[in-house]
């Protein structure tokens, strides 16, 4: 486990520093504008000097020794447009909070939902009708199919309309929190439900469940102790990637609801072209992204000891 862990560490370093030095090189190549709050207003002299100040016209691997340096000491930089001169530190520690409360409200009710909804699918396809799993299907089928942006207005527009519900947060009134926890966790719902009946499917079709019924043990049994256990094993590894996306919020989410929290941030930075607010923003999603999958992996052996990850077989 512990080389496994560490081998994965080490693949992820060098995806991030793949990930940071083409970013980084990327942004180097948008215009200077995005370094300036009234750039129509600012002299050529002056433009020169405040970009001398920044370290913009050293070359490219003499900015990007300077830009890691910064990194091993915490310091992501100093915000240029969206709050000018104050540290991006700052900033996003006054946003984080706020997507962390939504993100983990959203994990929790998508993860009940979605496993409730995938446990009744799963029971439903060995019923005659079959109800149950056609609703969940049909669930699951729209939320795939339609993109994302659409349901969420459709969501919007008919708990603002029909429900009385309002349609942009409001700190101070607890039930706007409605409508986007309700957007944020409906993916994640269909995602778990999907999955989940897919694994119980399998499982309930395999020959120790078919050796158990011949033997008598009850129903309600098998499907605890044997069908949902051992469904939950593949499913496990998506969570932790889950929770730490969900935690960052919803870029498009948190901009429709006017929620200001870290997604609302990326895509304000990405408007006013704050060059260097996007880029510890997107370097911040980049490693929740990767920890996530690390986790999963790391998940699915402590959820059953059966897998070695240290094996050849049991990477990815």
């Amino acid at each position: 486990m512990a080389k496994y862990i560490l081998k994965r560490v080490l693949r992820a370093s060098v995806t991030l520093f793949i990930i940071i030095t083409i970013l980084f090189s990327l942004l180097r190549l948008m215009p200077i504008e995005g370094y300036f709050d009234n750039f129509d207003k600012v002299s050529s002299t002056e433009i020169q000097v405040k970009l001398n100040s920044l370290g913009l016209n050293d070359p490219l691997p003499k900015q990007l020794g300077r830009f890691y340096n910064q990194l091993l000491h915490g310091d992501l930089g100093t915000s240029n447009i969206y709050r000018r001169g104050v540290s991006i530190n700052t900033i996003i520690a006054e946003k984080i909070p706020i997507s962390v409360k939504f993100g983990l409200i959203s994990f929790a009710l998508s993860l009940v939902m979605g496993l409730a909804l995938g446990i009744w699918m799963a029971y439903s396809t060995r019923t005659r009708f079959k109800i149950g799993d056609r609703l969940g299907t049909v669930l699951i089928v729209v939320v795939q199919a339609v993109p994302a942006a659409v349901y969420h207005i459709v969501i919007q527009f008919v708990g603002s309309q029909y429900a009385g519900i309002p349609m942009l947060f409001d700190e101070a009134r607890p039930i706007s929190y409605l409508l986007p926890i309700l957007s944020l966790s409906i993916g994640n719902t269909a995602y778990y439900a999907m999955w989940l009946r897919r694994y119980m499917v399998d499982e309930a079709n395999k020959d120790y469940v078919l050796l158990a019924r011949a033997k008598g043990v009850p129903s309600g049994a098998i499907s605890r102790r044997h069908i949902f256990r051992n469904a939950m094993v593949p499913l496990v590894q998506y969570i932790p990637g889950s929770i730490l996306s969900t935690l960052m919020g919803s870029l498009y989410v948190e901009s429709l609801y006017s929620i200001p929290g870290m997604g609302g941030l990326l895509v304000t930075a990405i408007k006013r072209q704050d060059n260097t607010l996007v880029q510890a923003l997107v370097l911040i999603y980049a490693v929740v992204s990767i920890l996530g999958l690390l986790f999963g992996d790391i998940m699915m052996a402590v959820v059953d000891p059966r897998i070695s990850l240290a094996k050849k077989e049991g990477s990815r």
